[in-house]
């Protein structure tokens, strides 16, 4: 076909006219495409018909947009609709978009997409700055949040041929200089035991959803999604299958992470009391609402008045004026999620238990991120084989 020529070892050019323009001329588009598969003579041709089909096809669509002309901000469309939305959660989905409103497209959004090069993006990485006005730095996990959305954004453009190299080869992944890493942020034992006396003054459903983040060490997307269903009173378990995360659109409810993150936990029989009277709390609840009680296919333990489930950031809002109200000193709702472990390494609980209770798909996960506790409990240990031997000296 003379719309389809060798250019050379596996690389094809396709040609495709658009016919006469009100100019006289006769417009034409081009692609160069490559094959990456061994293929018999037979089976070729008819590959390259197939892809010359579909090249003509986009071409005399009103989506096309020649490559040599799509800026960034196109291009981020044509990412969004045929990878993103394919292939990412709904939360990834939205954090990409919100680095790229907040932070890409206001320095690349017009440029032309095949015109951006290394130093184009390593100028925008060194010029972040936050964006509430403060005069605080920006995080130097908000700028590697940045350089990944970018490295694939340009893979896709790459990998799809719309520019002939991939510019993040030429970018290094932002790190900190003089790093130290902080302990996390959490509560002893004896704060522990001053929240659970204050959040019993709480209403039921703030205080059990507190209590399983501090003893269950749950997620807050995993303590939204938990149903009455997910809870064994007689096991004194609680299954964990379903998160309720903020997506582009409002909350989406969706499986959780991976398969590490669905597991069963159990839980302290303290705290199989206090859900057994929550449910009864719950029931005359939903007793007493009648028909303004709407959800009929879920039954959430933690849900509005209609029993539909909370908004994803419900229980982060109220943690914050609660905290404030209670006097208690505040860290992030999720700290007690690893404030329930440094507790459960104090007592020295084995890593790989506390990974599985999280749902940490590896154990190196845990280790990195509560290396601090670790440490400490192993100098606990040691000094416990210290006093074991002394008395043998």
């Amino acid at each position: 076909m003379s719309n389809i020529r060798k250019r050379g070892e596996n690389t094809y050019f396709f040609t495709v006219s658009l016919g006469q323009g009100l100019s006289g001329k006769y417009p034409r588009k081009y692609k160069t495409y490559k094959v990456t598969e061994k293929m018999t003579p037979k089976q070729l041709e008819k590959h390259l018909e197939l892809e010359y089909a579909k090249f003509e096809q986009l071409v005399k669509s009103e989506n096309y947009i020649d490559p040599e002309k799509m800026s960034f901000t196109e291009f981020v469309k044509q990412w969004t609709e045929n990878f993103a939305e394919n292939s990412l959660s709904e939360t990834t989905i939205a954090n990409h978009l919100n680095r790229l409103q907040n932070h890409i497209l206001p320095t690349l959004g017009q440029k032309r997409i095949d015109k951006i090069k290394g130093l184009d993006i390593i100028n925008l990485l060194n010029n972040l700055k936050r964006k509430d006005n403060s005069d605080d730095p920006l995080a130097i996990s908000t700028k590697i949040d940045v350089y990944r959305t970018l490295k694939s954004v340009f893979k896709y453009a790459f990998k799809w041929e719309i520019i002939a190299s991939d510019p993040m080869e030429k970018v290094d992944k932002p790190i900190e200089k003089n790093k130290t890493k902080k302990a996390a942020n959490v509560y002893d034992e004896e704060e522990v035991n001053a929240l659970l006396l204050t959040v019993q003054r709480q209403l039921p459903h703030w205080r059990i959803f507190v209590t399983l983040c501090l003893t269950a060490g749950l997620r807050r997307s995993e303590a939204l999604g938990l149903e009455w269903s997910s809870v064994d009173f007689k096991k004194m378990e609680i299954d964990i299958n379903t998160a309720i995360v903020k997506g582009r659109k409002g909350a989406v409810i969706k499986s959780t992470k991976n398969e590490s993150s669905h597991r069963l936990i159990s839980i302290p029989k303290f705290v199989a009391q206090e859900l057994k009277e929550y449910k009864l709390h719950w029931k005359k609840e939903r007793f007493r609402m009648g028909d303004k009680w709407t959800e009929e296919e879920r039954e959430w333990l933690f849900c509005n008045e209609n029993g539909k489930h909370f908004y994803p950031t419900t229980p982060t809002l109220w943690w914050g004026r609660f905290t404030k109200r209670a006097n208690v000193r505040h860290i992030r709702l999720h700290d007690l999620r690893h404030t329930s472990a440094t507790l459960l390494i104090a007592q020295n609980i084995h890593a790989k238990i506390i990974s599985e209770r999280l749902g940490h798909s590896r154990i190196n996960t845990t280790m990195d991120i509560y290396g601090h506790a670790l440490r400490s409990a192993d100098r606990g240990a040691a000094d416990s084989m210290d006093n074991l031997f002394s008395k043998r000296l």
